[in-house]
């Protein structure tokens, strides 16, 4: 089964409906829910959603959404081991470092999912759009 790191971009373009995005972001998180293949997402990327989807909804609405989330997806190691490799990396974005290292850390996840490809260009991991990604399984 492909393990997949799902970036909070995507995540975000399916929460806030973010046309044309949501479409894909909707199909990878299908795909998860039916156990077809393995999203995770890291506890960095939890507390970001938190924060962004307060900004629109009342606090046990937003928790409400994040517990549905993690019904579908797996949550990847966070340590401080995986923070020093963030800030002793090459990475432009800290977060996106330590989203990075935390995928490497998790060795059965060998694709990040983003639509920020060029943040990730240092990384030893394949990064795909969601859209590459989706037709890469389908071949």
């Amino acid at each position: 089964m492909n393990k997949i790191l799902i970036d909070s971009d995507v995540i975000l373009d399916f929460f806030f409906d973010r046309l044309p995005f949501s479409e894909s972001a909707s199909e990878i998180l299908m795909l998860c829910e039916g156990k077809e293949i393995t999203g995770y997402i890291t506890p960095v990327i939890i507390s970001n959603l938190y924060y962004l989807l307060r900004k629109n909804a009342k606090h046990d609405k937003v928790i409400d959404h994040l517990k549905k989330l993690l019904n579908i997806l797996e949550t990847a190691t966070m340590n401080k081991q995986i923070v020093l490799n963030a800030l002793n990396s090459d990475f432009n974005d800290f977060e996106d470092a330590l989203q990075n290292f935390s995928a490497e850390f998790q060795k059965e996840i060998h694709v990040i999912v983003t639509r920020n490809t060029k943040d990730f260009k240092t990384s030893s991991l394949s990064v795909m759009t969601p859209e590459t990604y989706l037709r890469s399984i389908q071949k």
